[in-house]
């Protein structure tokens, strides 16, 4: 009898666990998610967007960038950030993205980019939920007929205006904590 409620209740949460989305990450889990234009890019299409897929690769993750409609042939920076939309709060440099004749382009990230993405300022844990794409150089986006405002968000400190972030998502929900790591199983001791 103990068996039969034992598989009973293994094969409920079976089913189960194919009708609700995994939470958990596992090696070889992804998560893909867009990021839209940004208001300030009014010299980008509409349709200027992004698409990201992060992969678990285990220890560390893989983060896949495509950016599409972006000005051709321009570098961009871009950041992790605490919050979707100005002020981006606590952010760090990733890398750059560069676009091709057709203001498309490629990159690939190798990092923690999960819940356990986070910096801590005086004991405290800060998440960084989100991403934001910003012109390398604020000269490109004055060219392109963008606001050629200087922002702080390149490596030496003189970008453009923000292209492209997860604005889309709100700050509690961003998309970089949507992939959640397994815990550890606990250590065997003797």
């Amino acid at each position: 009898m103990k068996k039969s409620i034992l598989m009973g209740a293994l094969m409920t949460i079976t089913t189960l666990a194919g009708i609700v989305p995994r939470v958990m990450a596992n090696t070889g889990d992804t998560l893909t998610f867009g990021m839209v234009r940004a208001e300030e890019a009014t010299c980008l299409p509409p349709s200027a967007r992004g698409r990201v897929t992060i992969s678990d690769l285990g220890p560390v993750q893989n983060m896949h960038l495509e950016v599409f409609g972006l000005t051709p042939n321009n570098s961009f920076t871009v950041f992790v950030t605490q919050h979707g939309k100005g002020p981006f709060g606590v952010s760090w440099y990733q890398g750059e993205v560069n676009t091709d004749k057709n203001g498309n382009g490629v990159a690939d990230y190798t990092g923690i980019f999960s819940e356990e993405t986070f910096v801590l300022s005086a004991g405290t844990p800060i998440s960084l939920a989100h991403l934001g794409i910003w012109f390398a150089d604020p000269n490109d986006a004055a060219m392109a007929g963008c606001p050629g405002d200087v922002t702080r968000f390149d490596g030496d400190g003189v970008a453009g205006i923000l292209v492209l972030s997860t604005s889309n998502f709100s700050d509690a929900h961003g998309p970089l904590l949507k992939l959640k790591e397994e815990d550890e199983p606990p250590a065997v001791t003797k």
